[in-house]
């Protein structure tokens, strides 16, 4: 072709200063130009399908729909074809020259105004475009129209201010792009480099991409299709390949939604939680994309930070992106995405608790502490979440656990609140003397044994309108129901002296020593006051080697029927030096029955003592 036939064309103001903002600022990363290529001509060649099914004739409509990059080391450059719609002339001048319709405006606007009308510009042949230009000396259009009467054409640029077009025989329908690379970015003539990009942003375009004569795309974009469509083995692979993972899901969720945002969504829970396994901090695994492009490998604020354990896919036509697809502008829609995707899952879950309950529990039992942080962290999702906690129980056996809607279900119709007990075991709590008047009357009492429980409840605090109570706590009117024939309780003007020299005993120790309605079989209990720290939370924070406050004085109740009680009111007056051995070690024995009993040292000291003295009386009789 003769170099006379060229014409010289001046970039059009906005496009040089288009060029400018995309060689030097737009992008953060070089290899997004790869991205964008890649997206033009999957563009081109979808228009030239739909052409297809209304044109009569397509020139070279034998070729097939696919697009194919090769790299060249030798010489450093990067070449990608497609056989789409191509362009003409005129087509040229307007897409690669002019503003007219590449969308460039309305983005130049809007760094003007500082605004956030920033157009959506995927598959657009014009802005993108451009990004070759960071990595480019200069840049080769080859390219024919569809229509059958068109010609070839060549557009070349070094991208410094104008552009140059001529005719070019021979030229195949479609474009096909030589970027002649800087030495910076030779590395972009590497097959691996450009592999490796492929895969990662464009592994689900939907026509073939071939790198050198390689086959690239090989996976599907399943979460497009419809589930009806899909083997559990191919959802299978889609993770494994998606999730860099070995295992096969646990859970699976896929669902299209058109509104409030038409969402493709492919979720996965994996079969292990690494956090529980005492691994570091997982990392979200959710990627987004916007019709097959993706947008953003792993999003840290697409979802909330409790569901980083998902595994998946998230695609949303609706984002209005930046220029360069490497950010979100508008946030508000993307907070929304992600709150639409939440609640999705939730409602799932609860599905799947009350289809399949022996699974549900499965799942529960590896990945609750992300629910629990879910409750803790957000308020907007609390009620869902609340209704997918399970715990033991009084009424359900060893092993097994209930949900909080299970528990209001079994509630009698005069009890009003619902009452739960902290503590490192099953066993620890039912030995405990706390449940003795709920088990007297036959009240439900949930039994938590996990550390963050407490943390759980308090920002829960309710459920179904109901006050969660801890069944520890000081002023409960819950009256035991025992047995008339076990012992009289002791007068009240001696009960009402025995607890003033125990106040004075235990002095600062205790806030208040009173008789107790709560108890059965144990003679005394230490309760925390309303608003105090619990054992359990205490046990937590020193664990994490946090600073614990100091413990506050606690509420000690009496069994006026115990015989102990009995003894020791009767001691004080024949024995006060053993009465004040068996009053200190009758409270931290409730202490330690609490798990608020600090240093148990001074009590095994005394407990020594007490047995001495048994062993004496024993043997002078």
């Amino acid at each position: 072709m003769s170099q006379t036939q060229a014409e010289r064309f001046e970039f059009q103001a906005e496009i040089r200063q288009l060029l400018d903002i995309v060689i030097h600022s737009l992008y953060t990363e070089k290899e997004i130009f790869v991205r964008e290529l890649v997206s033009n001509a999957a563009d081109a060649l979808e228009k030239l399908r739909h052409l297809q099914l209304t044109e009569k004739t397509v020139f070279d409509d034998h070729l097939a729909l696919e697009i194919n990059l090769t790299t060249d080391d030798t010489k450093g450059t990067f070449t990608i074809q497609d056989f789409g719609i191509g362009m003409t002339r005129e087509e040229l001048v307007e897409n690669l020259g002019t503003i007219a319709h590449s969308g460039s405006r309305h983005f130049l606007q809007a760094l003007k105004e500082g605004g956030q009308a920033g157009a959506s510009l995927i598959g657009q042949f014009g802005v993108g475009f451009y990004s070759a230009f960071m990595v480019a000396k200069s840049v080769t259009v080859y390219t024919r129209s569809w229509k059958p009467d068109a010609q070839g054409w060549l557009w070349r640029s070094d991208g410094s201010g104008s552009y140059e077009i001529e005719p070019a025989e021979g030229q195949r329908r479609g474009c096909k792009i030589v970027v002649e690379l800087t030495e910076e970015a030779k590395e972009f003539a590497k097959a691996e480099r450009i592999r490796s990009i492929l895969r990662h942003y464009s592994a689900f375009v939907p026509v073939p991409i071939n790198l050198n004569g390689e086959r690239i795309n090989t996976v599907q974009a399943i979460w497009l299709r419809s589930r009806n469509e899909i083997k559990d083995e191919d959802y299978n692979e889609f993770y494994k390949f998606q999730a860099n993972a070995f295992d096969n899901p646990r859970y699976r969720l896929h669902f299209s939604a058109d509104a409030p945002l038409a969402i493709h969504a492919l979720l996965f829970v994996p079969e292990d939680n690494p956090e529980r396994l005492g691994l570091a901090r997982i990392d979200p695994g959710v990627s987004l994309y916007c019709k097959k492009i993706l947008i953003e490998q792993h999003p840290e604020d697409l979802l909330p930070e409790w569901l980083r354990f998902l595994r998946g896919v998230v695609d949303c036509e609706d984002l209005p992106l930046n220029i360069s697809r490497e950010t979100m502008q508008d946030r508000a829609l993307l907070d929304k995405l992600g709150r639409v995707i939440s609640n999705r899952f939730l409602k799932f879950l609860d599905e799947e608790a009350s289809k399949r309950p022996e699974d549900y529990e499965a799942f529960y039992a590896a990945f609750s502490n992300f629910l629990k942080e879910g409750i803790v962290t957000s308020f907007t999702h609390r009620e869902p979440l609340a209704k997918l906690l399970r715990f033991a129980s009084t009424t359900v056996e060893a092993g097994k656990t209930t949900g909080l809607a299970d528990y209001v279900s079994r509630m009698p119709e005069d009890q009003k609140e619902i009452y739960f007990l902290s503590g490192p075991s099953r066993d620890a709590l039912e030995s405990g003397p706390y449940l003795e008047a709920f088990r007297s009357r036959g009240i439900e009492v949930l039994l938590l044994t996990d550390s963050s429980d407490p943390f759980v409840m308090d920002a829960l605090r309710e459920y179904d309108g109901k006050p969660l109570v801890a069944a520890d706590r000081a002023g409960l009117k819950v009256d035991a129901v025992g047995d008339p024939n076990r012992g009289e309780p002791l007068p009240e003007e001696r009960a009402k002296a025995l607890c003033d020299w125990l106040q004075a005993l235990l002095g600062e120790r205790v806030k208040a020593i009173r008789p107790s309605n709560r108890l059965v079989d144990s003679p005394a209990i230490a309760l925390n006051p309303e608003g105090a720290m619990s054992a359990q939370v205490r046990r937590m924070l020193k664990a994490a080697r946090q600073v614990v406050p100091d413990a506050v004085a606690v509420e000690f109740e009496l069994n006026l029927r115990h015989g102990l009680i009995h003894r020791l009111d009767a001691l004080r007056e024949s024995r006060e030096d053993l009465a004040r051995l068996v009053g200190e070690q009758l409270f931290d024995n409730a202490l330690m029955a609490a798990g608020l009993l600090e240093d148990p040292r001074p009590m095994i000291n005394r407990l020594n003592r007490l047995l001495e003295e048994t062993a004496a009386r024993a043997t002078d009789n």
